[in-house]
Parts: structure tokens; C-alpha cells; sequence
């Protein structure tokens, strides 16, 4: 079965309530950091996208606090930068989300629509969140190829499609079906990876290089 043949809302309202850590999270950053968007962040992209990106769950600073996947920290810029390269969004990426960047033929989303404690979401709240990917992925009928960053990430996407936490394959550059899809895995963007070097620009471009090799296939 296709995973477009499952129903229900792609999107958690803003001010979800079906985690309690995470809502007293959200409201201890409203309080830390006023003026913030301190909701679950909606997915950004083209809804006709033939590729979707998957992260974990929105940065405190990033998403959090912008209300845009990836946008505001470290690691939205390595993200963004790679998918202007690689001909997957077009603009200027300025941190903003009223920066005008628009995505081409791709859709960013996360595992968890709200910024977690630490980056690290329950196992409970990784469950409470799947319907909301699982009807994500289900609502982009041309979609082919799914990004994942993390084995987390990874993780998620195999059980939103029906399918075993364990399956596919772990690491940077991994590449496998999962139902009607392909899913390519890299290291995630984080400026902890970054930083440190387990990942460089050229292998995260790489990644989506061969996304684009296998839509255009």
C-alpha cells in the first residue's frame, strides 16, 4: 500500500497539546524567549515535491523560535545552502522566514513538530507525533525520494511508512527502499557534526546530488 493512501491531517496545530513535556517546554521558552514562534512547526516547502527532507525536531533557536523548518541556527544554513546548490530552492537564505527562499520539487518536515528539551524527543512523543509524518509523506502524491538526517530521523519515516524501526540501512550515504520510496540517509546538519567534521559540505551535497540523480532517473 502506498503511504498516500493514508488519511489525516499532515500538519499539528500550532498549539498542540498531545505532549505535556513539550507544551511546559514551549511555554518555559515563551517565557526565556519572548517574541518567539513557540509552536509545532508546520512543513515548508512545495506540496507537489517529488523529495522530501526529514529532520528530528525544531532547534530551540531555530524553528522554535522562527516557526520555519531549519531556519535561525547552524544547521539551517548548511541545509539551505546545499539545496540552493543543488537546484532544490531558490533566493537568498537569510535566517529568515520572510526571506523569500522558496524549495523546488522538495518539502522539509520533522519526526516532532515541537522543540524538545536537550534535541532529544521521548520515544512516547516520537509516537504521539508519527500520524502527523505518516500523513505528510501521504499527502505529496509525486513524492519518490525521502532524506533523512539521523538514524533517528531514519528510524521515524520506516515506522510512519508501516515498516520496522530496524529497516534500511544506518550511516551517512545509505541508500534503500522502503515501500514505494527510496530513502537516502546522511548525518544530520547540527552544528555538533559540522563543527567536529564527521560531516563536510561535499558529503551532505553528495546526498542530494544522487536525490536528484534518482528523480531525474
Amino acid at each position: 500500500m502506498r503511504a498516500t493512501e493514508v488519511a489525516g491531517p499532515a500538519e499539528a496545530p500550532a498549539d498542540c497539546l498531545l505532549c505535556p513535556r513539550l507544551v511546559a517546554y514551549r511555554r518555559d521558552n515563551e517565557r526565556s524567549v519572548p517574541g518567539g514562534f513557540n509552536g509545532a512547526v508546520a512543513s515548508f516547502g512545495d506540496e507537489d515535491a517529488q523529495l522530501c527532507v526529514v529532520g528530528l525536531a525544531p532547534g530551540r533557536m531555530g524553528a522554535n523560535r522562527t516557526g520555519r523548518p531549519f531556519t535561525g541556527d547552524g544547521a539551517g544554513v548548511m541545509l539551505y545552502e546545499t539545496l540552493l546548490t543543488t537546484g532544490f530552492a531558490r533566493g537568498t537564505y537569510r535566517a529568515t522566514p520572510d526571506d523569500g527562499v522558496e524549495l523546488v520539487d522538495c518539502m522539509i518536515t520533522n519526526a516532532v513538530r515541537c522543540a524538545p528539551p536537550g534535541n532529544k524527543p521521548e520515544t512516547s512523543e516520537e509516537a504521539a507525533c508519527r500520524p502527523f509524518l505518516k500523513a505528510r509523506l501521504a499527502a505529496l502524491p509525486r513524492l519518490k525520494v525521502i532524506v533523512t538526517l539521523g538514524d533517528v530521523s531514519r528510524r521515524n519515516v520506516m515506522r510512519a511508512l508501516g515498516l520496522k524501526a530496524s529497516a534500511g540501512i544506518p550511516g551517512h550515504g545509505s541508500e534503500f527502499p522502503a515501500g514505494p520510496y527510496t530513502v537516502l540517509n546522511s548525518y544530520h546538519c547540527s552544528r555538533l557534526n559540522t563543527n567536529t567534521g564527521r560531516l563536510t559540505a561535499p558529503m551532505f551535497e553528495a546526498v542530494f546530488q544522487r536525490a536528484k540523480a534518482l528523480i531525474d532517473a
